[in-house]
């Protein structure tokens, strides 16, 4: 059966360039029934999450930069203009709908790279639990063709599955995928859903987009495969009109691309059998026990600590056998692991000097064995 936009819980929301900036500016008047669109979404209560471009879009129409691509420097001092006219924006609309925004910028690392994955992870799960809604862009100032995503429907795949999200939806140009690009082929055929992304699907899919883009639907598709791998539903609608959202809500045409397992599942496959372990965690028969019955790893089971890893790195967790139980998410560092193990939570502040996370691995970034 064909999903419906409000089944899903936890939704990333990303906008092109394109959607949000013509000729003339910001589309405002756009922006703000999209707007109420998303405080809709969230008034019931449903964790939203926003993958927003335009910032370079914006600062080359006040910097007034020529027509066709930019050097990298010009993109650059282009983002870092654009960025506070698409913050403010976002901002102020948000708050006219009854919202507070929040703005979170991203480099290819932080989502690459374990320690800052986990930081921008939880610095975003924060202001979903404070009622934000995060408006996310890549943080075009310092981002090279070296080290970027390379176009924002790739970053929103990342945010939704960093987030657990179950829905993607990419708001395009176009109402979906067809059989081949409409504009040049008339006979094709449009996809309303799509159950599995094969080569075939992705033979449909055409160049990149307009001058004020750098996506098209290649890599809309893309970005399907990273998010329906991790367990999320992906939406392709058009989006020029104003209140998309609602108007899918409502039945517009648009392409489902489902997933190929759940979230949770997804995520923590990825712990268990994707990344090297660099580490061990010896737990007693009591926290093998709280453990299998859906806790989190706390200090005071664990009994040894072994290896040299980072807070983030993926560490094995044995049991009193020495056999392999699991795998986690790591909350400290190897050596202070090793100062609280055996300790209550309430100790460590006292230990450590600091005021660390409660758990030595949360549920949420554990996998189990048989589990």
């Amino acid at each position: 059966m064909t999903p419906t936009l409000h089944s899903f819980r936890r939704i990333v929301v990303k906008i092109g360039s394109a959607l949000l900036v013509d000729r003339s500016g910001l589309k405002t008047d756009w922006l703000d029934a999209l707007g109420a669109d998303l405080a809709g979404l969230a008034a019931g209560r449903r964790d939203l999450l926003v993958v927003s471009s335009g910032a370079i879009a914006l600062g080359r129409r006040v910097l007034d930069l020529p027509r066709g691509p930019l050097k990298l420097e010009e993109s650059q001092a282009a983002a870092a203009i654009g960025q506070i006219a698409l913050a403010r924006a976002w901002s102020e609309t948000m708050q006219r709908h009854g919202f507070t925004a929040g703005q979170i910028l991203l480099t290819l690392g932080d989502t690459e790279e374990r320690r800052r994955y986990l930081n921008a992870r939880s610095t975003i799960g924060t202001l979903l639990k404070l009622g934000a809604i995060p408006i996310i862009n890549e943080n075009d100032t310092v981002a090279t063709s070296e080290i970027r995503y390379g176009d924002n429907d790739r970053l929103a795949a990342r945010v939704a599955t960093m987030m657990g999200a179950d829905l993607l939806v990419l708001l395009s140009d176009i109402d979906g995928l067809y059989t081949a690009p409409p504009a040049t082929h008339p006979e094709a055929r449009f996809l309303p859903l799509v159950e599995r992304i094969t080569p075939e699907i992705e033979a449909m899919a055409g160049s990149a987009g307009s001058e004020l883009s750098r996506g098209g639907m290649k890599t809309k598709v893309e970005a399907g495969k990273i998010a329906t791998a991790a367990g999320a539903t992906m939406l392709i609608a058009h989006g020029h009109e104003r209140n998309p959202l609602r108007r899918v809500a409502e039945g517009a045409r648009c392409t489902w691309f489902l997933p190929e397992r759940s979230p949770v599942t997804g995520w923590k496959m990825w712990i268990s059998g994707s990344v090297e372990t660099r580490g061990t965690l010896t737990v007693d028969d009591g926290a093998v026990r709280a453990l299998r019955s859906g806790k989190s790893l706390l200090p005071a089971g664990v009994r040894a600590v072994r290896g040299r890893f980072e807070r983030g790195d993926t560490v094995a967790i044995l049991g009193p056998g020495g056999e392999e139980i699991g795998r986690g998410l790591v909350a400290y560092d190897a050596g202070d692991a090793e100062r609280i193990a055996g300790h209550r939570s309430a100790e460590i502040e006292k230990i450590l000097g600091y005021a660390g996370r409660a758990e030595m691995i949360h549920r949420d970034d554990m996998a189990l064995r048989g589990a």
